[in-house]
């Protein structure tokens, strides 16, 4: 297979995902991309606003090769052998270029891998972005002109680098602090299973030794078939004696006898209003006749 890529990657990309039925992985790489950059492209994340790039007209891929790819997702799809051969040109070193429309969003990426990747040195932010060390400088002390509007942001989203730019990077510099990438923290403990962690039942917790796989747990006696009847009728009786109506209290009787009293005594007096005095003289005066 031919390690030669395709002219235009992006837009060559951009096409295949477009117009053809091959997986992520196929179009990876053929183009030289990630597979997750990939999958970007077709969720319009990444490479947007670049036309696509057919690689048939272009000589790059023939339809054979394309349909024999969309059958087998397992097929790798080989570019085609040029006609003009072309002597390749020697790679020079300098800062990696960057798309005047892109520039702005150069700290932003530079803060996204200060934060998420502190292990990278920087000579590599300024490969991976193409910026310039006094910026990163500036851009870690908080010291930049624009700091208070920065917001950390992919470099792979913005498209200033590719996905396998970045995992080389990271990988070199894991190897330089001698970790793994992914592993910076202590591996913790891991859940246990539970046949373990689970006692008899109506156990707590609490009670069980579960600091360490393997602990031995002491022995639990479970009750008897007569001791739950008993607390299962224990409880019934509780249950009914709570329902039961509770006698009247004292306090109750004496307010209910004393509003009976105020109630006679409302009465009582009701006859010394003044149309019952009227009613007194007029019948003291009829007896009188």
């Amino acid at each position: 297979m031919s390690h030669r890529k395709p002219l235009m990657p992006k837009a060559t990309a951009v096409w295949l995902v477009e117009n053809t039925a091959l997986s992520f992985q196929q179009v990876a790489e053929f183009c030289g991309l990630h597979a997750l950059e990939v999958k970007g492209i077709a969720d319009g994340d990444v490479a947007t606003g670049i036309k696509g790039l057919d690689p048939v007209a272009t000589g790059q891929l023939t339809r054979e090769e394309i349909a024999r790819g969309e059958k087998d997702p397992d097929h790798q799809l080989e570019i085609a052998q040029l006609k003009v051969p072309v002597t390749p040109s020697s790679s020079r070193k300098g800062p990696r270029y960057t798309p005047v429309s892109r520039r702005q969003d150069r700290p932003n990426a530079v803060l996204w891998l200060i934060r998420n990747h502190p292990e990278l040195k920087d000579s590599q932010i300024m490969r991976l972005v193409g910026t310039t060390k006094p910026t990163i400088g500036q851009i870690r002390d908080r010291s930049h002109w624009n700091a208070a509007n920065l917001t950390p942001q992919d470099p792979v989203a913005l498209g200033l680098c590719s996905q396998i730019d970045l995992d080389a990077e990271v990988m070199k510099a894991a190897k330089r602090s001698g970790k793994a990438p992914g592993t910076e923290h202590e591996p913790g403990g891991t859940l246990l299973p539970a046949s373990e962690t689970a006692g008899a039942l109506g156990t707590p917790r609490s009670t069980l030794d579960v600091s360490r796989p393997g602990a031995e747990q002491p022995e639990i006696e479970l009750p008897s078939e007569r001791e739950e009847e008993a607390a299962m009728l224990a409880s019934l009786r509780g249950l009914t004696g709570n329902d039961q109506p509770s006698a009247p209290e004292e306090d109750d009787i004496t307010e209910r006898d004393a509003f009976n009293d105020a109630g006679g005594d409302a009465t009582d007096t009701a006859d010394e209003s003044p149309d019952g005095v009227a009613r007194e003289d007029e019948e003291r005066k009829d007896e009188e006749r």
